[in-house]
């Protein structure tokens, strides 16, 4: 039997006036936390998600301890990835790596298609565990988006510039649009198992995809990312869209069929309400700003609550995941902050 669930978060991302603004924060499952390094010592990252107890154990833990109003799933963007044929490591200090990296039409064809409930049933069953006996407030599910993920499989790995990515683009236009479709057949399968299987809200991430212009981003990526949302809007929950440096596609993604765009902290709440941005807005402190001296936490934090105040939507996180020298009684603490600051 599941605990009595607070919704606020739900409720804010479609648009309702909450009693305070809900918080969770990227990347807060792990990382920071001394029971999750411990657990990183004797399991991988892959092994931790294929396990549903123990998944669902580093999940719930932020929420345990930091009270936030929300758990994202833990597990990776690479997770869905070698069920449709693609070798994937995670190497430490490194982040994914491609072993059957992305060249030609025929490494595309080979591809193949996701059946989650035969492929990736731990992360179902995760979600099982944690919706239906565990948390106390909404899980949201996740995935990459096709550029981002792209971006991984053609470079083989973490990249600064996606030099490969983009060339690959612009040359090979009839290889890139097929990839483009199998990856978003991928992710609308995934996450719709996902949704069934009880995540209340979806984020997609497409961290990298700021690396390109508007018209480049109009031409190769917003037609599959709008087939994407119009195919997930059926499942009734709300969608968010984030990505980093990527203030020259707000106007882009708000055009899309998404309730939530999720702001980097270069770009602040005003300023995108300015720019036309008539989404909820989730975000957006820099995360190394917790690092910092608890006053000025307490200013910066304040200051985007302000903002969120008279933003007609929104939902406090940070601008980027949270890294692993911030102190989770720091995060603790923000929370704490970020709700009574906010009530009404």
């Amino acid at each position: 039997m599941s605990k009595q669930m607070n919704d606020t978060i739900i409720r804010a991302y479609q648009g309702e006036k909450t009693d305070y603004t809900p918080a969770w924060y990227m990347r807060q499952a792990g990382r920071s936390q001394k029971e999750y390094r411990e657990l990183k010592e004797k399991y991988s990252l892959f092994e931790i998600t294929h396990q549903p107890e123990l998944c669902a154990y580093v999940t719930r833990l932020p929420v345990e301890h930091y009270h936030t109003d929300a758990a994202i799933l833990y597990k990776d963007i690479m997770s869905p990835l070698p069920a449709i044929g693609i070798d994937v490591e995670i190497k430490k200090n490194v982040g994914p790596v491609i072993h059957n990296p992305i060249r030609n039409f025929q490494d595309v064809e080979k591809l193949g298609a996701i059946n989650p409930e035969a492929d990736v049933p731990y992360v179902l069953d995760t979600i099982r565990l944690l919706t239906e006996e565990q948390l106390s407030v909404p899980l949201i599910g996740f995935s990459g988006a096709p550029f981002t993920l792209a971006s991984y499989m053609i470079e083989g790995g973490p990249s600064k510039n996606y030099n490969k990515t983009k060339a690959f683009m612009y040359k090979s236009p009839d290889v890139w649009f097929p990839l483009m479709d199998k990856l978003a057949d991928m992710i609308i399968a995934y996450v719709k198992a996902q949704i069934h299987a009880g995540a209340r809200a979806i984020q997609i991430f497409d961290s990298w995809v700021g690396a390109l212009n508007a018209a480049d981003y109009r031409k190769y990526i917003k037609p599959v990312m709008q087939r994407i949302f119009t195919e997930l809007k059926q499942e009734n929950v709300p969608l968010i869209l984030f990505g980093v440096g990527a203030r020259h596609l707000l106007l882009e993604w708000n055009d899309l069929p998404v309730d939530v765009i999720g702001l980097d902290w270069r770009t602040s709440i005003t300023e995108a309400r300015q720019m036309g941005v008539t989404k909820v807005l989730q975000g957006n402190l820099d995360p190394a700003i917790l690092l910092s001296d608890w006053q000025t936490i307490e200013e910066r934090t304040k200051a985007i609550l302000d903002e969120g105040k008279t933003a007609n939507g929104h939902v406090f996180n940070l601008g980027h995941g949270v890294t692993p020298d911030i102190e989770p009684a720091t995060l603790k603490k923000l929370t704490k902050l970020i709700q009574t600051y906010s009530r009404v």
